[in-house]
C-alpha cells in the first residue's frame, strides 16, 4: 500500500505518547534487537548479488493454498450480502470457535483494468476518496494484491486451525474491489471479533521494516471510531509484538518512531468500521531488502504466523 491514492494520503505528524511502544515490553525488547540482527542479515544474504531480485526460497512450511489469484480467472461480483463465507471453510473446534475474524487482502488484482469503477468517490466520513488502488508492487513486477491474497490464505488456514470462523472482503473473485466503505462494512455485519487489512507499503528506497496502523479518534458523518480505538489498540500492539518475534523485522525506520505502530484519521478502512480493526503493512515493496522477504513464500509463511498469533492473543483476552 503506498500512501498516493486513496485512503493512502502522508500520514500526519503525532505527538509522542507515554505508552507509545506499549509492545516493547512484551516483544519489542528484547525481541526487536533480536529482530533487528535477524532482519540485516536475512535481508543481506537475499541480496547478496546486488540485483535488488528477491532469492526466493522453498516454502517447505506453506499450507496449500487454493483459489489464488494466480489460478482464478475474474469472476462475477459476489451476492449482496457481504457476509457470505464463500471463501472459508467451516472452523475446527478450538479455543476460537465462535469467533470471526475478517481477512482484508488489500486490492483487487483485477482493479488495473476497472480504473474508471476504483476511481470513483466515496464517502469515508471525514472526506470523500477514491473507491481503491490497484496497490504496489516490487521492481521486479510482484503485486501487493498477489503478496495480500497469499498471506491472507496462509493467515486463514492459521486460523482455522484455532477454531475461528473466517470471513475475507475479497478473495481475487470479484472483477474489482470491493470499494474502502463496503470493506468496512462487510466486517461491521459479520460482527467480527476482529479485521486485519493486509497489505505492503510502496515507500522509497531505504526504507524499511513494518508498521501496523490504528485507527484515530473519528466522530464525522458516517464515521465514529471512539467505540473501536482501544481495542484496535490492543489488536494492534499484541499483533505488532508477535510479528517482530515471528518474522524478525524491525519496525519502520520511517514512520511511527520505531514503534511499529501509526495512529490515522484518514483511512475509510478504519474511520467507518464499528468493530476492532487494524492495518499492517509488512514491509515495503519498494526496497529491496525487503523485497527480498515479501516475495519470499517461508516468510510470507512468517507473517502469516505472526499476524496470526496477535490475533489468537488479542481474542483469548
Amino acid at each position: 500500500m503506498s500512501y498516493v491514492g486513496p485512503d493512502f494520503d502522508p500520514p500526519q505528524p503525532r505527538r509522542r505518547r507515554g505508552r507509545a511502544l506499549t509492545v516493547a515490553a512484551a516483544a519489542l525488547v528484547p525481541g526487536a534487537l533480536l529482530g533487528w540482527v535477524m532482519y540485516e542479515a536475512l535481508g543481506d544474504s537475499a541480496d547478496a548479488d546486488g540485483s535488488g531480485n528477491a532469492a526466493v526460497r522453498p516454502s517447505d512450511t506453506a499450507p496449500t493454498i487454493s483459489a489464488t489469484s494466480d489460478d482464478k480467472p475474474p469472476g462475477p461480483t459476489p451476492t449482496d450480502d457481504p457476509t457470505a463465507d464463500s471463501t472459508s471453510a467451516p472452523a475446527a473446534s478450538g479455543s476460537l470457535k465462535g469467533k470471526v475474524v475478517v481477512i482484508d487482502p488489500g486490492h483487487n488484482p483485477n482493479n488495473f483494468q476497472h480504473t474508471a469503477e476504483i476511481n470513483r468517490k466515496v464517502d469515508i466520513g471525514t472526506n470523500w476518496k477514491e473507491c481503491d488502488t490497484t496497490g504496489t508492487s516490487t521492481n521486479d513486477g510482484y503485486t501487493e494484491a498477489k503478496f495480500t491474497l497469499d498471506v491472507a490464505h496462509r493467515l486463514r488456514t492459521l486460523l482455522h486451525e484455532q477454531g475461528a470462523t473466517v470471513k475475507f472482503t475479497q478473495d481475487g473473485d470479484r472483477s474489482w474491489g470491493p470499494c474502502v466503505d463496503e470493506r468496512a462494512e462487510i466486517g461491521n455485519k459479520a460482527h467480527a471479533d476482529a479485521v486485519v487489512s493486509i497489505h505492503a507499503d510502496g515507500a522509497s528506497t531505504g526504507q524499511r521494516g513494518f508498521h501496523v496502523i490504528l485507527p484515530g479518534k473519528v466522530d464525522k458523518g458516517a464515521a465514529n471510531t471512539g467505540p473501536i480505538v482501544t481495542p484496535s489498540r490492543d489488536l494492534g500492539e499484541r499483533i505488532a509484538g508477535s510479528f517482530v518475534r515471528v518474522t524478525g523485522s524491525a519496525p519502520s525506520n520511517y514512520v511511527g518512531a520505531g514503534t511499529g505502530l501509526v495512529t490515522r484519521e484518514d483511512l475509510g478502512g478504519l474511520n467507518l468500521s464499528t468493530v476492532p480493526k487494524v492495518f499492517i503493512e509488512c514491509g515495503n515493496m519498494r526496497d529491496s531488502k525487503d523485497a527480498a522477504l515479501l516475495t519470499d513464500g517461508a516468510w510470507r509463511q512468517k507473517a502469516a504466523r505472526g499476524i496470526s498469533e496477535g490475533i489468537v492473543s488479542f481474542l483469548r483476552g
